[in-house]
């Protein structure tokens, strides 16, 4: 409103304009003065700029993909002291927003005939402790190329992806790799379940023997059931949120990779995630393991 009455201000003078819009000529006369002399602006007012810088840095710093709560908690974490309502309001005056999500593809091709472990999960995707269940899963993305394939491995306990690969194929190579990555990096002992779906990739010959090779006990879901792999889904849906669809059109593979990596490893170390406690993954199992080891001094 202000700028529109400087606008027009030389052709119809301040007082006429301001009889007309919903503004007295002293509120626009005294807000002119507070930007010529910012010592005369209220507390709020430089309260709010301070914030506002703080609130596009932090949602600049994240990718441009936080709404107003994650913001806020971002803000928190960095110790600033400001409600959630001043983020929101700020936020919806500065025209950010978070992404929002639309309908996960459906990549799944399932043989009926085809012999599958039992579901060892359940829908039940509680981990007390790292390694101890893996879900697994892939996605597409279009680019100017044809598709490219994404495959993700992500550790239940902190939600942390712990294995990706991408490729033009959707083939056993693509999700084996995927595994070969989680397993170099992370070293799994005995015990651990990876829950995949029905996908004729995760029940192939090479792969479930690889699963056997290093102990891994396999679980699948039911077909046509996404809430059957729905953690794996979840960490796929906010991929093609935050990165496929904020960063598109792709114009080949190699495009793809480099942001998939770039998205993996933010995602892993600072991304906040409200199901851990608004922390990132490898904090919380960095947190994990410092309690483990006061734990057994303790002892």
């Amino acid at each position: 409103m202000i700028d529109f009455i400087d606008h027009h201000r030389d052709v119809y003078g301040v007082e006429p304009i301001c009889k007309v819009l919903p503004i007295a000529s002293s509120t626009y006369y005294d807000t002119k003065r507070q930007a010529s002399e910012p010592s005369r602006r209220s507390a709020r007012q430089k309260h709010d700029d301070e914030m506002r810088s703080a609130i596009r840095q932090t949602w600049e710093a994240n990718k441009c993909v936080y709404g107003a709560r994650k913001v806020w908690r971002q803000l928190q974490r960095d110790q600033w002291q400001v409600a959630r309502c001043t983020v929101e309001r700020l936020m919806r005056d500065m025209g950010l927003r978070g992404v929002t999500r639309g309908r996960a593809p459906r990549t799944t091709r399932s043989d009926p005939r085809q012999a599958a472990p039992e579901d060892h999960v359940r829908r039940d995707f509680t981990a007390h402790a790292p390694d101890q269940l893996w879900v697994a899963d892939f996605t597409y993305v279009a680019s100017w190329r044809g598709f490219v394939y994404v495959a993700f491995v992500i550790d239940a306990f902190a939600r942390r992806i712990v294995g990706w690969r991408a490729s033009s194929a959707p083939n056993t190579s693509l999700v084996l790799d995927a595994l070969e990555q989680a397993i170099h990096d992370r070293q799994p002992a005995n015990g651990l379940i990876q829950h995949t779906d029905r996908g004729v990739q995760y029940l192939s010959i090479r792969y479930s023997e690889r699963l056997a090779d290093i102990g891994i006990t396999p679980s699948v879901g039911r077909v046509g059931s996404s809430y059957d792999n729905a953690l794996a889904e979840t960490v796929i849906g906010l991929f093609k949120t935050e990165v496929i669809r904020c960063s598109g059109p792709w114009r080949h593979l190699e495009a793809v990779e480099f942001a998939t990596l770039d998205w993996v490893d933010w995602f892993n170390r600072q991304r906040l995630l409200g199901p851990i406690g608004d922390i990132p993954p490898a904090e919380a199992e960095e947190d994990f393991y410092a309690t483990l080891s006061e734990s057994a001094k303790a002892a």
